[in-house]
Order: structure tokens, then C-alpha cells, then sequence
């Protein structure tokens, strides 16, 4: 197998890969804003639909990782099991964790949510972009 048909292949599958996690985030309703926030309001009107979005998730991941660790035991290296729990770690979980709340979107779904043609999915994405930015500017 020569090296360009391998990396066609690698670029084709990490396409197809895209392509269905981006159909699965729309049929899930992931990128509607309206139902993110009705699912994170636990005190109101709570949508629990999502929940199973995330526990689907979860449970290919589990059987995933499980088939990939029993298979290559031999040739994966010990990962380091203690949490580096610092500040900025805090600091990007909490900025993580309002834009969500106050938007309704999350990475994956705001690149999604750009083919709607909302305002609120560019403002999102150049609020992403310039996050990205910002930290790299600061954790220099």
C-alpha cells in the first residue's frame, strides 16, 4: 500500500467521519439553540431528550474504547492517571460552560449551525475563533 492511498484513505474516512457526527448533531437537535437551553434548564421547563443524545454517545465511546484496548493492550503506553486540576483549567471549564448556556451552542454544533444561515451561529463562530486567539496570545 503506497503512502498517498493511505492518506486518501485517512482523509476519506476523517470526511465520512465529520459527515455523520454532523447529520447525528442535527437529526439530535443539537444545533436548534432553543432546545440545548431547554435541556440545561433543570429548573424550569426541562427537555430531557438530550440526555439520551449524550448517553448514546457515551456508551459507543465505552464500547469503543473497551474493542480498542483489549485489541492493542500490547502497544498502548500507560496514560497518567492524576488530574492536573488548576485554575485554568476552572477558568476555560466556566467560560466553556456559559457561552453554552447563554448561546445554546457548543463547538461542534456552531460549525454545524453555520449552514442554517443564522445570525446568531457567525457571532458564535467568531466568538469561538477569537477565543482561540486570545489564548494563544495569553498562555504564552
Amino acid at each position: 500500500m503506497s503512502f498517498k492511498n493511505t492518506s486518501f484513505k485517512l482523509i476519506l474516512s476523517a470526511f465520512a467521519s465529520g459527515l455523520v457526527f454532523g447529520f447525528g448533531l442535527i437529526l439530535a437537535g443539537m444545533t436548534n439553540p432553543s432546545k440545548v437551553l431547554a435541556f440545561l434548564d433543570v429548573t424550569g421547563q426541562w427537555d430531557p431528550t438530550l440526555a439520551f443524545v449524550m448517553a448514546g454517545a457515551l456508551l459507543t465511546l465505552g464500547l469503543l474504547q473497551w474493542r480498542i484496548q483489549k485489541k492493542y493492550r500490547h502497544h498502548l503506553t500507560p496514560v497518567n492517571s492524576k488530574s492536573n486540576i488548576d485554575s485554568k483549567l476552572l477558568l476555560g471549564a466556566a467560560i466553556f460552560g456559559i457561552g453554552w448556556g447563554l448561546s445554546g451552542l457548543c463547538p461542534g454544533p456552531a460549525l454545524v449551525s453555520l449552514s442554517s444561515q443564522l445570525t446568531g451561529s457567525y457571532v458564535f463562530f467568531l466568538a469561538l475563533i477569537a477565543g482561540i486567539f486570545l489564548f494563544k496570545i495569553t498562555d504564552r
